[in-house]
């Protein structure tokens, strides 16, 4: 099928470097994240799915593949009904989490400080990234103590040195991160990578590599804005600690913040048909 041999394609383009380097156990600071911290496999990415409520010919490939079913002999189309036994919870899961967020306050001042409160006060072996410091330790420290950390989103709170964790305005928890997740988040849009995933079938090919893609654009930002110094692996900075970096900061997630709405919105609206089918059967 063209749309699946397309789907193909666009993944290859993603994952061929990553694969490349793989094989020659050569690690990448940004880019392995996508590939590690989400646990996506390549494969993952190049299997194309027509999303919940599309039909294929019998004769699709997919008419074998589990969570799938064969309509009157005629049509091969996602088994919703399989796919909700396994993974309704999860649904529900996702689509609250990601409802609350649509709702709740943007927020586009927090320049990105969480990574910079992931090394506070930490010693050199002790950094999570095989990255020299573009400032140095003590000039770091300085930054986030002339700061006010307002993280809002669980998973990166939870990375935050000890000493860290009281400068932020909010002591994060997961059962809250309905309540502080936010739009603006660098970490919550790259999230919607990781909810496409595990949402399957249920989601059109071209939603989860849009998902991917924007993942790593924002990923790129994340780690120029970050404590780190890139510049060896082709990277820019974006020197937060100025009035200069904070703008590029902000106009760049304002940026990212408005390519998720679309994925965020479709995420939501797929979820939800899902969830009202299955309580009307």
């Amino acid at each position: 099928m063209q749309q699946a041999r397309a789907h193909e394609a666009r993944a290859v383009a993603f994952t061929e470097a990553h694969l490349r380097r793989r094989q020659a156990h050569v690690k990448h600071p940004v880019y392995d994240f996508l590939f590690e911290y989400y646990p996506v496999r390549a494969a993952h990415l190049k299997t194309w799915h027509p999303g919940l409520g599309v039909g294929l010919p019998a004769d699709a490939p997919h008419a074998s593949w589990r969570d799938y079913t064969l309509v009157d002999d005629s049509v091969v189309t996602v088994d919703l009904s399989a796919f909700m036994s396994r993974r309704g919870a999860a649904v529900r899961y996702i689509h609250d989490l990601l409802a609350s967020v649509v709702d709740n306050p943007v927020q586009f001042d927090c320049f990105g400080l969480h990574e910079w409160a992931m090394v506070y006060k930490s010693t050199p072996e002790q950094i999570r990234h095989d990255l020299p410091l573009r400032l140095g330790h003590a000039a770091t420290d300085a930054v986030v103590e002339s700061h006010q950390l307002k993280c809002t989103h669980f998973d990166a709170f939870r990375f935050f040195t000890e000493p860290a964790v009281p400068l932020n305005l909010t002591v994060l928890t997961r059962e809250d991160q309905p309540r502080n997740d936010q739009c603006g988040c660098l970490h919550a849009t790259m999230d919607l990578y990781k909810w496409s995933a595990k949402l399957g079938p249920l989601i059109p090919g071209e939603v989860l590599l849009d998902a991917f893609e924007l993942a790593r654009d924002t990923r790129v930002l994340d780690m120029e804005a970050s404590p780190y110094d890139c510049r060896g692996h082709g990277f820019g900075v974006v020197a937060i600690e100025t009035p200069e970096g904070k703008a590029e900061y902000v106009a760049r997630q304002r940026d990212l913040s408005a390519r998720a709405k679309p994925i965020r919105d479709r995420l939501v609206s797929i979820t939800k048909q899902a969830l009202t089918a299955t309580l009307s059967q």
